[in-house]
This record gives structure tokens, sequence and C-alpha cells, in this order.
């Protein structure tokens, strides 16, 4: 559970009254003023939009330090994990609070490996869809379908074993997104094999057909592994803070999970790596002058947006962005692609950037999102894909904090507002209207 320390007071001084607001720190000095009492006892509100300054509850789970540049989940830095951890190692560590040993790790991977197949009824729903749906579109649609076909997580009294929620969801999505991705090209179906591991499994069901010997290449298998595990969770982002606002209403994990997967589509969002492409093709298809995309951003021309570059937390190089820079060049490498225009887009524009002043004065380093575009396009895997490869990665940070949101009892989300539209006016009859 978390731990918050009482750090004394502070005083808000009022027109007619003086009233004390506790302050509480987090485990990493973070300090923040306990506003719940504050309308009950003066009438007024705060108004933060996008709720940048408003810590919304207090987690456990990952700790971010923009700043400093800093991501750790349970307290293991992301550096560490990525190199070290395999993808089901980090989903354990962050649903229970620890890396899971030799024999813990092997049961859980059984247990994924047994719910990796989803019920037959529902290929029946991927027919009805039609040609060229979204993949994101799918992918919650089937995965809040989940709770009618898995109706045992509703159920009040004995409740089932936590890993079985747990690999259920994590092993079934992995599947209804190859499924998804099948349905868009109109191949068959690709089962989930028990010889495989989470990552070849992913890519098996995507890649082999019925005239494809396809093998799961390691260097592949490792890069994927590493992009999950550095999308595995990132605090109170967008996406998450809805699954924890539906969870608030005491709706099920998968009618949680499938709302922060729509939150995730947004190209604010998880959609930002598909925007990559798309930004750095056009430079590409407009000759390739770097130099002038980069005047275009600093000009703040609105038909032009240097996308991968800032971000909302970090004010210094996101650390998950070294890391997958690092992979996507040992993956472009292995595959023969090293002089992949866009690639050399990339860099010229990230060499520019850190130089260039007007980026580094305003922290506009490159993000996550800058390479991991990259290198799943080498991998083969189409840009309709990238997102889902996200709510993939991002699936046990969710499924965490719907666990702490519903085991700390919190309230209902329920945010305030200050209302600017009209006064009450009279009412008057359609009939004298004029």
């Amino acid at each position: 559970m978390s731990r918050l320390i009482s750090k004394g007071s502070v005083e808000l001084r009022l027109p007619d009254k003086t009233i004390s607001l506790p302050v509480h720190q987090g485990t990493e000095g973070e300090c923040a003023i306990d506003i719940s009492a504050l309308r009950r006892e003066t009438g007024l509100i705060t108004y933060d939009p996008g709720f940048v300054n408003t810590g919304a509850c207090a987690s456990d789970i990952t700790f971010v330090d923009g700043e400093k540049g800093i991501l750790r989940h349970r307290g293991y830095d992301i550096e560490d994990l990525a190199e070290n951890c395999l993808f089901l190692e980090v989903a354990y560590l962050l649903v229970h609070n620890k890396l899971p040993n030799k024999k813990e790790y092997q049961a859980f991977s059984r247990l994924m490996n047994h719910h990796s197949m989803i019920h037959e009824d529902m290929r029946n729903f991927f027919n009805n869809y039609p040609e060229g749906a979204h993949p994101m579109a799918v992918l919650s649609a089937m995965v809040v379908s989940l709770s009618s076909f898995y109706p045992e997580i509703e159920r009040e009294e004995g409740h089932e074993d936590l890993d079985i929620t747990v690999t259920r969801l994590l092993s079934k999505l992995r599947t209804i997104a190859a499924f998804s991705y099948k349905k868009s090209i109109g191949e068959p179906f690709v089962y989930p094999s028990h010889k495989y591991t989470y990552c070849e499994n992913f890519l098996n069901m995507m890649f082999a057909s019925p005239v494809n010997d396809y093998h799961p290449d390691p260097v592949a298998v490792r890069a994927l592994n590493l992009y999950l595990v550095l999308h595995a969770d990132h605090e109170q982002n967008c996406s998450t803070s809805v699954v924890r606002f539906v969870g608030s209403a005491g709706s099920n994990l998968y009618a949680s999970i499938a709302a922060g997967i729509c939150a995730l589509w947004g190209p604010l969002h998880g959609g930002a790596n598909e925007a990559v492409i798309r930004m750095l093709e056009s430079i590409r298809v407009n000759g390739g002058n770097v130099d002038r995309a980069i005047e275009r951003a600093k000009s703040r021309d609105p038909r032009f947006r240097l996308m991968g570059f800032g971000h909302r937390v970090y004010k210094t190089y996101d650390p998950r962005a070294r890391i997958a820079k690092r992979a996507c060049m040992q993956l472009l490498e292995k595959f023969g692609v090293g002089n992949d225009p866009l690639l050399e887009i990339a860099l010229q524009l990230e060499e520019k950037a850190l130089k260039d002043e007007y980026f580094v004065s305003r922290n506009l380093y490159p993000n996550v999102d800058f390479y991991t575009g990259i290198a799943y396009r080498a991998m083969g895997i189409p840009e309709n894909m990238f997102t889902v490869l996200f709510a993939l990665g991002r699936l046990p940070g969710w499924i965490a904090h719907w666990l702490e949101q519903h085991s700390s009892e919190q309230k209902i989300g329920r945010p305030r507002q200050i209302y600017t539209g009209e006064t009450r006016r009279p009412f008057v009859p359609m009939d004298e209207r004029p």
C-alpha cells in the first residue's frame, strides 16, 4: 500500500478566514498540499486544467522524476529492467510488487500459456467488423466483451486467484491483437502455441500463415520484449487515469481496460508513434530537407508539428528514448535496412534539435515514441498496429493501477468545474419565441 508521510501544514488566507491545509510527502520526497476539505471549509475549489498540478491518488507502483529523467517501477530503474528482465517479469513485478523467483515465473508462464486462447465464439465477432476497421477499435470492443465470456471476475463470492485474472487478460489481449491484424489483411487466424514465449507467440500469430513457414527472429523478439517493458507503466498518464477513473465507479477490470485502450488511441497519447512515422515520411516526400523541418517547427507553422519531441513530464532526455534508440539501431543493422531513409532523417532531426537553443531551452528532447515506430516498421509491423503494441505493453501497468485503486477504497472520481454558461433565463413557450 502507498505510504504518505505527514509534513505539517500550510495556511491559506482568505478575506474572511484562514484555514490550515495538511502537507503530505511521498517516499521520494515529493510534497503535496491536501485540499480534500477545501470546498467543505471555504466553498472554493481549485482550477487546474488538465490536472497537471493535481495529485489524484497516492500510488506505490511507479515513480517519475521529469527534471532528472528518472523512471522506476516498484523501486527498480527502467534501465535495469529493460536490460535484464523479460516483459512477463516486469508484469509480475507491477502486479505483485516483487520480481518473481524462478518457480514463480515458471508458474506465471504456465498460466499465460493456459489462458492464451480466446473463446471460439469470440471469433465470430471478428467476422462482423468491416474491412479496414482499425485494430484499436477491435481491441477495445473485444476486451470489454471478455466480461461476458469470463464473468468470474465480477462474482462477489469466491474471487479467483489474482494470477489467473492477470494472465488471462495479458495473454488473451496478445491473441486478440494478433487476430485483429489478421482480420485487417484478410488472412486466417494463427493460434497461439505452447512452444513459443510470450513475444515469440505474438510475432508468430502476426506473421505465420499456411504459405509462410515463419520463425520468430531472436533479434526481433528481443526488441519487442524491450519495447513492451519500456511501455509497461508511466504513472498517472491519460489512459492510466482513465482506467482508475472508470474503476472508481466499480466497473470491472475488462471495462476499465477497454476505456484505457480508447484513451490510448488518441494521437496525443499512444498514437504519437504513428504520427512520428507520418511526419518523417512527409519530410522524405518533400525532399528530405531536415533544416526546413526544423525551421517550420520553430516558426510554429500550424501545418507542421515536430512529432516525437518533448514530453508533458520529462524536462530532460526521456530515459526510455535512449534505450529505444539503441535497440532500434541494432534491429535495423540486423535486418539490413541500415540505410532506411526515415532513420537517416530521424537521426539528423535529433542531432540538429539537440544543438538548437530553441529546442534545448524548451526541453524538447526526443521521447520514447521517436524511435519505436521506426523499429516496428523494420519488424514488418504496420502503422495501425503501433498503438496496439503500446496497449499490449501498458496492460500490466493498467492492471496494477486498477487493483491498487480497488484495494485503497478511494472515492468515485468526480471532478468539479467552473461554470461559464448562461445564468438563469426565463422560459418562453414555443409560440412566443422570436
